[in-house]
């Protein structure tokens, strides 16, 4: 059985595959609705545990992943598992290492990397994706 995030849900964004995958910004409430089954917590120091399965991925603010293998080995994870679980990524403000991971699992779903970052401008916040150098991580993932 699948319980996954609805579309209209605050933060979701829906890739070209339909999986939906949620962020939010960690300093903000929590939104209402459904809780997910598995938060991956997109900071720079490890973040206080969550009541739900959690991951920290160290990524400082406005920079990139201290350890890019392992970035990529859970971005795939929440990829897969948002096919039948409610995931989401989050930072601290929700729109830097937010949308840079979301752009990322775009790719992982089949949107070129070129495109990736103004799929997630368009699709989940218009200011995600906040330095040059998260862009062009994203065209290289």
């Amino acid at each position: 059985m699948t319980s996954t995030w609805t579309a209209t849900d605050t933060g979701v964004l829906t890739l070209p595959s339909g999986r939906l995958i949620r962020g939010r910004a960690l300093r903000r409430p929590l939104p209402d609705g459904p809780t997910p089954h598995f938060t991956v917590c997109l900071l720079g120091t490890q973040p206080p545990p969550l009541p739900w399965e959690s991951r920290w991925l160290r990524w400082p603010d406005f920079r990139l992943p201290g350890d890019r293998a392992e970035a990529r080995q859970t971005l795939r994870e929440v990829w897969a598992r948002a096919e039948a679980e409610r995931v989401e990524v989050a930072c601290a403000g929700g729109r830097g290492r937010t949308g840079t991971a979301l752009a990322c699992l775009a790719v992982l779903d089949g949107v070129p990397a070129a495109l990736a970052v103004q799929f997630v401008r368009r699709n989940y916040d218009a200011h995600a994706v906040e330095a040059p150098w998260q862009k062009r991580y994203v065209c290289r993932f």
